[in-house]
């Protein structure tokens, strides 16, 4: 049994295509994952959101909205939704009394690590199906996707 990958021949349309086809599995499996959340309640933006102050701890407004590429009176509807929810607080920053930090509350944290939780154990399911052989495959991948994600 051959587990390798077949490739095509490069006659020049094979990397554009190969682009074409990753993109579109890329964002199949990252909508797929997306929809594994803790709660229903919660948006994909406001879970984004949420996902940054895990990551970066509290920050403005104006930074997340430049993370999260949005315009800041969007951003201020989606930290309403979740002060509302008790997921975020507001306080004042400590070096700019003009302006203002949002920090995960301890349910926004819990919130976060029970949705990575479930999109993990989903896509270990999926894993656990694959051969052994697909399972190097994709170590190797995530690699690679690492580096381009990087790049």
């Amino acid at each position: 049994m051959n587990d390798t990958v077949p490739r095509p021949p490069d006659d020049g349309t094979a990397v554009p295509a190969l682009a074409a086809d990753l993109r579109v599995a890329l964002l199949r499996a990252a909508r797929r994952v997306r929809a594994e959340r803790s709660d229903a309640e919660i948006s994909a933006g406001q879970y984004s959101v949420l996902a940054y102050l895990d990551r970066h701890g509290p920050a403005t407004p104006g930074a997340i909205a430049d993370f999260e590429r949005v315009r800041p009176p969007s951003l201020t509807r989606t930290l309403a939704a979740l002060a509302d929810l008790g997921l975020v607080e507001r306080g004042g920053h400590p070096d700019d009394g003009r302006q203002v930090l949002v920090a995960l509350t301890g349910a926004g944290r819990d919130a976060v690590r029970r949705t990575r939780s479930r999109r993990d154990a989903w896509l270990a399911v999926r894993i656990e199906g694959l051969t052994p052989a697909e399972r190097d495959v994709l170590v190797a991948a995530t690699e690679i996707l690492r580096r381009i994600a990087d790049s």
